[in-house]
C-alpha cells in the first residue's frame, strides 16, 4: 500500500463538441436504465496523422432520468458540453472479456452559437 501524501484522486472530464447521431436507451438486469450516446470532437490538425481520423466519438452514458429526458430534446449535430466522471465499464461476451472507457455525465449544457 502506498501512502498518498495528502494526494487525493479523482476524476472529473468536460467534452464539449457536437451531439452524435446514435442515442441508445436500454434495461440493465438491476433494472436501472442508461442511455448511451456520443459527442464527437474534432481533432486538432496538429494532432491528425496522415490518413487518419479527423474526429473522436466519445462515448458518453446517462443513468439520472432527468438528465435522459434532456437529451432527447437535442438533435444529431448541435453543440453540448458535458462533464462527468471517467468510467472503465467491464463486461462478458462470446468472445471474451470487454472494456469501454465512457464519460458517466453528471451534467449536460447545449452550447449556443
Amino acid at each position: 500500500m502506498s501512502d498518498n501524501a495528502g494526494h487525493v484522486s479523482h476524476s472529473q472530464v468536460s467534452v464539449t463538441g457536437r451531439m452524435g447521431t446514435r442515442m441508445v436507451e436500454r434495461e440493465l438486469p438491476s433494472g436501472d436504465a442508461v442511455t448511451t450516446f456520443t459527442v464527437v470532437v474534432d481533432r486538432p490538425a496538429s494532432a491528425r496523422r496522415e490518413g487518419g481520423a479527423s474526429v473522436d466519438a466519445i462515448p458518453c452514458q446517462v443513468f439520472k432520468a432527468t438528465l435522459a429526458r434532456r437529451l432527447t430534446g437535442i438533435e444529431a449535430g448541435e453543440w453540448v458540453n458535458v462533464s462527468g466522471t471517467l468510467r472503465r465499464r467491464f463486461w462478458r461476451g462470446p468472445a471474451g472479456l470487454g472494456s469501454a472507457l465512457e464519460v458517466e455525465v453528471s451534467t449536460l449544457t447545449r452550447v449556443r452559437p
